[in-house]
């Protein structure tokens, strides 16, 4: 394996694990991982549409992260309270409208004679394609994504534990909550062209799940969800280039592990 070719391969599955395993921390701190889902639909209906109106490659990043965007708006703009409504049945609702706006666009790929391949890759993800243009945008991405939970990091444990309480002591709960849903979905939609629009959510949740087995504590959950994606992202590639099996999968799958030793771990210590 010609470690100069693969390195910004394998760069490129370190950054978009260690990215979306930040993310993830309070998205399953929030008990509301199906914002991910959620979102990560929206991106590729939103690049599916893309395809049928003639765009490809890099391009398609732009009609993905305005659906994206349009969806996470949309969980942060409806008052839940003013509805009654809870907010996992909000994205519950929109995840299945992008499902089936995203499994329209495709079926309407024979009837416009279209090809369908920028679309298998957007489903199935092409780390194996990512070069230096790619790792620089992702690493772009992942600067953005740590200065937010830096310069927010007061206001986004306060609203992880309770809005209501962050809201009473004075924190612009509407205005951080909108920031990180937006921060969401550009991190998902960047990411989810390497892992696969299909399988990025578990690079949203199973490193964050696994740090959170491991301690208590957020801050260093934090850092131990970032490090755990990050290792998903190399050492399913590895895997993957040594035994000639689909990389995304088998990122999924040693995430998956990770959860699995992780509770095992927490089960001996108790």
């Amino acid at each position: 394996m010609d470690i100069l070719f693969w390195l910004p391969v394998m760069l490129a599955g370190a950054i978009a694990g260690s990215s979306t395993g930040l993310i993830g921390v309070y998205i399953v701190g929030m008990r509301i991982p199906f914002l991910g889902v959620c979102v990560s639909h929206s991106a590729l209906a939103g690049a599916v549409f893309g395809v049928l109106l003639g765009l490809e490659g890099h391009m398609l990043i732009i009609p993905a992260l305005i659906s994206a965007l349009l969806s996470a708006g949309l969980v942060g703009l409806i008052d839940t309270e003013k509805f009654h409504i809870d907010s996992s049945i909000v994205i519950g609702v929109l995840f299945s409208l992008t499902m089936g706006l995203a499994f329209l666009g495709i079926g309407l790929f024979n009837t416009l004679g279209r090809s369908d391949n920028d679309v298998r890759n957007l489903l199935w993800g092409s780390l194996n394609f990512c070069r230096w243009g790619d790792v620089k945008l992702m690493a772009a991405v992942a600067v953005v994504a740590c200065g937010f939970i830096i310069l927010f990091y007061k206001e986004l444990m306060a609203i992880m534990f309770s809005r209501h309480i962050a809201s009473a002591s004075g924190i612009n709960v509407r205005a951080v909550w909108s920031g990180f849903l937006a921060l969401t979905a550009l991190v998902l939609t960047i990411s989810f062209q390497t892992v696969g629009g299909l399988m990025v959510y578990s690079l949203l949740v199973n490193p964050a799940t696994a740090a959170f087995r491991l301690t208590r504590s957020y801050g260093r959950a934090l850092i131990l969800s970032a490090l755990l994606g990050g290792f998903s992202g190399i050492g399913g590639f590895v895997i993957a280039a040594l035994t000639d099996l689909p990389t995304g999968a088998v990122i999924v799958i040693l995430s998956s592990l990770i959860v699995a030793i992780s509770a095992g771990i927490s089960y001996a210590r108790r």
